[in-house]
């Protein structure tokens, strides 16, 4: 076998090469691209060492990246490929070299060491079919930009709040993401232009963000809460924020747009997967909910061998620290984002979808666990009946998945 470590960047590879005793039998700084990756061919070809052509599948590629066109041409062209969290890989090189020695060459013999002594312990590159990756990347991006939308959001709450505490008062029935209050704080966004709105304005912008009921009421209401007298920060003060909020106010509303169009894209992707069906038919999931999770689970063929896999992977299994005559029981919280917050949607919303997760649910708070630590299970338990649903090939269906709390559910 050959292992290669492969210590990536923007625009090159630093690739070692070592044999099966750990020996370098060769290195070199590979460009990235198709040029890059003929070069790694005939790399592989000449340390193989024997006649004919190398049996790629004893070839080890370790990576810190899992993601990229390098990595997923070596994995198409047969290599084996370990992509490593870049934790793994600094603990790793400390048990190598103790000086923290640092070198993009040394990085990479670590990393052929790694995949070497330790391949076993690390989870070889899934493969994932081409739709499930599409819908990963759709439905990642669509939840970077509400991420990114909520912390403008909350930016242009922190400068309200230090020179308008009026907008934040007379907007607290709108939603500062919604087109009205946008409108209205990019038209007026210091007090005293904001006190000479006039009711047919404001109202203009309520019915155009598509409010419902006595308008002309909640215009009056809003217009009187921006004319009462409040503290005031000085005109040049107060004339800075308003720029940083009216620019504010524009980049959310951008996003807001944004969002939309890659919610419609990422419902399209999902619906194309054949597990779309097999996802939608649990309890609490929707197009959205149901797109990120089955991008982060994937859907390579055993991938997870048994439902505890699949719990590990999302951190919705605890984890136990022992020492001594010390046990204790902990939430994970080194874990995927995007999954966990898919996970814990899904149980939240299957409290009122699914009466035997309400009934486990019930069952937990009775026994004094927290909800945060009770909504976990739940997630934890609706994560087994996915993977019980997925590996079978068959919908969900509440008898079969809560036996015991449905009977105790009708009982009650």
């Amino acid at each position: 076998m050959l292992f290669v470590g492969d210590d990536w960047a923007e625009g090159h590879h630093d690739v070692v090469l070592q044999d099966e005793a750990g020996k370098t039998l060769a290195r070199r700084r590979l460009a990235e691209g198709v040029d890059g990756l003929a070069r790694f061919h005939e790399l592989v070809a000449s340390c193989w060492g024997e006649d004919g052509e190398p049996d790629l599948a004893q070839v080890v590629a370790v990576i810190e990246s899992d993601r990229g066109p390098w990595v997923k041409a070596l994995a198409a062209a047969g290599y084996r490929v370990y992509p490593v969290n870049p934790k793994q890989a600094a603990r790793h090189k400390e048990t190598v070299a103790v000086s923290g020695k640092k070198d993009d060459f040394f990085d990479a013999s670590c990393l052929a060491d790694m995949g070497r002594t330790r391949r076993h312990q690390i989870r070889e590159l899934a493969a994932d079919s081409d739709i499930a990756e599409a819908v990963k990347i759709a439905a990642r991006a669509h939840q970077k930009l509400i991420w990114e939308r909520t912390r403008h959001l909350l930016r242009m709450r922190s400068a309200l709040r230090e020179y308008f505490p009026a907008a934040l008062e007379a907007y607290a029935d709108l939603t500062l993401t919604g087109a009205d209050a946008l409108e209205l704080l990019g038209k007026a966004p210091e007090p005293a232009s904001a006190a000479r709105l006039t009711v047919p304005q404001i109202t203009a912008a309520l019915k155009r963000a598509g409010r419902r009921g006595d308008l002309a009421q909640r215009a009056r209401d809003i217009q009187a809460v921006l004319r009462v007298p409040h503290l005031a920060q000085p005109a040049v003060i107060a004339e800075a924020y308003a720029a940083s909020v009216q620019a504010g106010a524009a980049v959310i509303a951008a996003l807001s747009q944004q969002i939309k169009i890659m919610e419609a894209k990422v419902g399209e992707l999902f619906h194309r997967h054949p597990d779309a069906g097999i996802y939608l038919s649990q309890p609490g999931i929707g197009d959205i909910t149901g797109a990120r999770m089955l991008g982060e689970f994937g859907d390579a063929p055993g991938r997870y061998a048994t439902a505890k896999a699949r719990k590990n992977y999302a951190g919705t299994s605890p984890l136990t620290i022992q020492s001594g005559k010390k046990k204790t029981v902990h939430a994970r919280y080194i874990r995927n984002r995007h999954l966990i917050d898919a996970l814990h949607t899904q149980a939240f919303a299957a409290l009122t979808a699914s009466p035997g997760a309400r009934a486990y649910y019930d069952e937990l708070r009775a026994r004094e666990i927290g909800h945060e630590a009770a909504l976990r299970r739940v997630a934890s338990r609706l994560t087994g009946i996915l993977h019980g649903c997925v590996k079978t090939g068959s919908r969900y269906d509440e008898a079969t998945a809560w036996p015991r709390h449905n009977t105790t559910a009708q009982a009650a």
